[in-house]
């Protein structure tokens, strides 16, 4: 006779039914429904034996006697869940020692190591004599509360501190974008960004059901190229140019591209970073002095702060051609052509607009750390 029979009411069997067959549980759970659903005596189905059901479910018959058990003494809801271990470990990370971990983990590495493992962590604090004897296991669990992973590094533009250049820079930007839509006055930014020419050292495989598309790590490097994009957020408009290079002369060929773009606007603002390439003196670089001074004039150049390339809202259009148009291997500057050209038309029949929402209010509060100090 079987020590422990599980008699399930018609509700409780309604609910085994529902975790096994809907909805998402725990697989723990599920296989204690499952064997609560097999060893029901109540259903009137032939049931199967302990060895039988635990060859089925892929468990032990011992599993399937602790459910049953906890089942009979304890109740229905105690025999779906895992019980909570009985058993207490003794932490060796306490308050201080988590501190000194942080501290440690926060500092330079030793010397001839570039950044912190967490052997190495817990290897340095026994040497300094923290504790006896310490895993990098419990080291990670202790970083982990804190998201702290000192063997990562990311690279990030760090902009200054207290630097009323940077500050005059942003806030004169913050105006130009918060000027009304003038279609005489348009306010246009520019950026550019290089590429790599790529080719394919084997066929990728396409994708199929159940597999993603591959392709091989390894490609043959064709050369670099450039592209520009000039955009005018307001109106949705923007233009787009594959270079062979970015020199003075390039840029200052694509300028005059925009200012043809805009025949009818009496003078552009053209918001673009402070490179050594996007100057005036390139324009008389490339063109006569009458032509470079007409297309001077024709522009009110405005630049962004140097580590404040964020604000230039072209690079927010380039970003999204690059995920959208030339996130793929491409080996010759023709199709880059295409490809961007028939991005740019697709892009402008959306009329794809940017929302830009930072104010030079919002610059004072969030970026406070960035305006100099100063006593009335």
């Amino acid at each position: 006779m079987e020590k422990y029979l599980v008699t399930l009411t018609s509700e409780e069997r309604e609910q085994l039914e529902a975790i096994v067959s809907k909805g998402s549980h725990q697989s723990q759970k599920v296989i204690n429904a499952l064997i609560l659903l097999n060893c029901d005596t109540s259903s009137g189905r032939p049931r199967r034996s302990g060895e039988e059901l635990a060859a089925v479910l892929h468990v032990s018959a011992r599993k399937i006697d602790r459910v049953k058990k906890r089942f009979v003494e304890e109740g229905y809801e105690a025999a779906l869940v895992r019980p909570p271990g009985q058993r207490v470990y003794d932490s060796k990370i306490d308050g201080e020692l988590e501190a000194r971990l942080i501290a440690l983990s926060c500092g330079a590495p030793p010397e001839g190591q570039a950044k912190w493992s967490l052997r190495l962590l817990a290897q340095r604090a026994v040497e300094l004599e923290y504790v006896d004897s310490l895993s990098h296991e419990t080291v990670r669990r202790t970083l982990k509360k804190t998201k702290l992973k000192p063997w990562r590094k990311i690279g990030w533009v760090i902009p200054p501190q207290a630097n009323a250049e940077f500050v005059a820079a942003m806030e004169k930007v913050l105006d130009v974008y918060h000027r009304p839509y003038d279609a005489a006055h348009p306010v246009v930014c520019m950026d550019e960004t290089p590429r790599q020419l790529i080719r394919q050292t084997r066929e990728p495989i396409a994708a199929a059901p159940g597999r993603p598309a591959r392709e091989d790590y390894e490609y043959e490097r064709c050369g670099v190229c450039n592209v520009f994009m000039a955009s005018e957020p307001l109106a949705g408009r923007r233009l787009t140019k594959v270079t062979e290079s970015r020199t003075r002369v390039q840029w200052s060929r694509f300028v005059q591209e925009i200012a043809e773009a805009y025949p009818d606007a009496q003078r552009i603002t053209l918001v673009m970073d402070n490179l050594n390439t996007h100057t005036a003196a390139a324009l008389y670089e490339t063109f006569p002095p009458a032509q470079a001074k007409a297309l001077w004039d024709r522009f009110e150049f405005v630049y962004t702060p140097k580590h404040g390339s964020w604000l230039n809202m072209a690079e927010i259009e380039l970003n999204v051609m690059i995920r959208q148009c030339l996130d793929q291997r491409i080996d010759n500057i023709d199709t880059v052509r295409r490809e961007v050209a028939a991005w740019q038309a697709r892009r402008d029949q959306l009329n794809a607009r940017i929302n830009w929402q930072f104010t030079t209010d919002d610059a004072r509060i969030k970026l406070s750390r960035l305006y100099p100090t100063f006593e009335a």
